[in-house]
Formats: C-alpha cells, sequence, structure tokens
C-alpha cells in the first residue's frame, strides 16, 4: 500500500497510521518505511519487554526496513498505556532505533509515542509537561480495534456446523466406494447422490479449490464444507491448496503432479517449495485475502478433532498477507487441538522469530 503523506504534523499523521494497519495498535511499535515522502505500508511489532536489550531489538527492526529496496527513512512511533507525565515513554528505544537506522545509512523522519494520557514527538523541543492531548487524535476516528481484533473466526449456523460430521461420513464411505479409501467412520445407512458428487470433485483437484474462492462462505451446504474440511486436514492436499491459492490455477496443477511425484521419491521442486517459507513470486493479495476468508469458516465449522487442519492453513494465509499476530492466534489454536501439528508449529515460529515472507517487502 502506498500512500502520499500530506500530513500537516505528527498529528494528522498519527490519524493516517491506523488506517496504514487496519486497526487501532495496543502496546505495540509501529514502523512507517518512507520513501520521497510516501509511506511504504507499515510494520507492527509488540513492544520489547522492559528487561530487553533495546539496541537488539532496534537492530532486528531497523533490518526489516532495509530489506526495502527503496526505502530511505522511516517514522517510529509507540502505542502504550504507560503514563506520559515523567517524560513520553519508549526513549530508549527511539534512542536505538536512531543509532542503529544512522549506522544502516537511513534517516529517521520523527519518533512519535502515543501514551496513556498523552503524546508527542520525542524530537519536540517544546513538548509540554505530559505530552499533547490526547483528545486531539481521538477527534480523527481510528479504526475500530486492536491488532488482535478481526481472529476470531466469524459465526457459522448451528445447523451447518450440526450437519458437518454426518456430511464427512457420506463423503468418506462414497470415497470408500469409488476409491476404496478407508473410512474411519461408520457408514451412513443411505449414501446420498449429492455426497457421490462431492467426492468426484476431488478428481481435480486444482479445479475444485479454483471453484472454491468463488464459493458464498455466507450459504457453504454442509457437503461442500466437508469436502474442504476433509482436504485441509491432510497435509498434502492442504499444501497443494496453499501453492494454488498463491500463484494460480496452472501452479495448483504442478503442485498436485509435484506431490505426486515425490510421493513416488522423486525431488520436490525448489520453487514450488519456497513458497510455503515466504519467498518467490508475491502472491495476489486480494486472492490470498479471499482464501483467508474461504478458510476461515470452513474452520469455524469444522468438528473439532479436524479444525487444526484448517485453522493451521488460515494461519499461513494471514501470515502470507503480513498479519503476523492473527498467524499466531490461528496457529496456537491449532495446536492446541493437535499439539505437533507441523504447518502450526512452522507458522508460530515464524510468527515467534518475526520472520515475514520476503514478498512483504516488495511491491
Amino acid at each position: 500500500m502506498t500512500t502520499i503523506v500530506k500530513a500537516a504534523g505528527a498529528a494528522e499523521f498519527l490519524s493516517l497510521v491506523p488506517r496504514l494497519l487496519g486497526c487501532s495498535p495496543t502496546e505495540s511499535l509501529v514502523v512507517v518505511p518512507m520513501s520521497r515522502g510516501r509511506t511504504l505500508g507499515a510494520m507492527r511489532v509488540d513492544l520489547p519487554p522492559d528487561d530487553a536489550d533495546v539496541d537488539a531489538v532496534a537492530s532486528s527492526i531497523v533490518g526489516m526496513v532495509c530489506r526495502i529496496p527503496t526505502a530511505e527513512a522511516f517514522v517510529a512511533v509507540a502505542y502504550t498505556l504507560a503514563s506520559a507525565r515523567a517524560g513520553l515513554p519508549e526513549a530508549e528505544l527511539m534512542a536505538a532505533l536512531a543509532r542503529s537506522a544512522d549506522a544502516c545509512g537511513l534517516g529517521v523522519t520523527d519518533a512519535l509515542t502515543v501514551a496513556g494520557d498523552g503524546w508527542g514527538s520525542h524530537r519536540s523541543p517544546n513538548l509540554p509537561p505530559g505530552g499533547n492531548d490526547l483528545a486531539v487524535l481521538s477527534a480523527r476516528m481510528p479504526p475500530p480495534g486492536d491488532q488482535t481484533s478481526g481472529a476470531r473466526l466469524p459465526e457459522v449456523d448451528d445447523t451447518v456446523v450440526a450437519a458437518i460430521p454426518a456430511a464427512i461420513a457420506s463423503l468418506e464411505a462414497a470415497l470408500t466406494l469409488i476409491c476404496g479409501i478407508p473410512s474411519l467412520a461408520d457408514p451412513p445407512e443411505r449414501l446420498e447422490p449429492a455426497a457421490l458428487e462431492a467426492a468426484c470433485a476431488l478428481d481435480d483437484l486444482p479445479a475444485l479449490y479454483e471453484h472454491a474462492l468463488t464459493w458464498d462462505v455466507g450459504d457453504l451446504d454442509p457437503l461442500r464444507g466437508a469436502l474442504l474440511v476433509w482436504c485441509l486436514a491432510r497435509p498434502s492436499l492442504r499444501d497443494v491448496a496453499i501453492v494454488q491459492w498463491s500463484s494460480d490455477r496452472r501452479g495448483g496443477d504442478r503442485a498436485l503432479e509435484a506431490q505426486r511425484r515425490w510421493e513416488d521419491g522423486e525431488e520436490y521442486p525448489s520453487d514450488l517449495g519456497c513458497v510455503m517459507w515466504g519467498e518467490g513470486s508475491r502472491p495476489d493479495p486480494d486472492r490470498l485475502e479471499t482464501a483467508l476468508n474461504l478458510v476461515r469458516h470452513i474452520a469455524a465449522m469444522a468438528p473439532e478433532e479436524l479444525r487444526a487442519g484448517p485453522l493451521a492453513t488460515a494461519a499461513w494465509l494471514a501470515w502470507a498477507l503480513g498479519r503476523s499476530t492473527h498467524a499466531g492466534t490461528y496457529a496456537s489454536a491449532a495446536l492446541a487441538l493437535e499439539r505437533h501439528h507441523g504447518l502450526a508449529d512452522i507458522v508460530r515460529s515464524f510468527v515467534a522469530s518475526s520472520h515475514l515472507p520476503d514478498w512483504a517487502f516488495r511491491r
């Protein structure tokens, strides 16, 4: 996202930051990289604990800015509930950021703190005691909710949720009949034709995944929901979905064929494997957004014993979109259900180490 900064002052700039993030951050440091007076997006991290090595923290944060090829400078904004009565909080962190930026040849356009009872610039020589009045900022209507808002799974009709286990049983019975795939569930008394039709959709998995992006998530029938729950609970099928939703239908075809060859002992193509680590071509963010919305609804309707797969997929998609806080929430929820879930563990480690996809730093 690129926005021309026309802020008449710090207060107007601070009204821009929540719009860049899509939330009103709390206990956070936000860094807004700049190039020729334009913002290049915004990055949010949790404020470091009191006993943290602020120089190490600052070096890591400035290092992320350095990964943006056109970044020339940045604005740093700390958000905290701490009081500004004895001076603006996070002064040490701001000084460390300035030192690290100077060492890397970056400018610091401004360093601001929005505290619990005042706000101001660490560079202002005329800052009043306790900072400026917060009322100046609150009048500018920031987006509702903090960085954790929006991670809660959507509400799904109770009748659909209740019907999913039976739909999965019907689907597995159909797969047993058609493909000989064994089912752990008791087969239904009567096999519905719709279940056979749903099972046949797996004959062309990339077509299913592509078509799923057009589904009305507010009106998903149980069999469609069951079909994606079943797929996302299986790592090999889930990974095909991730590669395809990060690229296109052709990418899904390649990923499916690569998966088949890998299971026969061949090497998995490096360019497809790199996608999972956030490397390669930058995905279409609207496509990822659509996929994330779909998968969040699938996770909400999935039975608890099969929910970890959709949750882990949502975690990866959120991470790929740069929403590490949401990604961590989904990954932790998946691991609470399945302690050793591979993808969820990987995404949680990404979040814990502040690792972002490479394409987050490229326009």
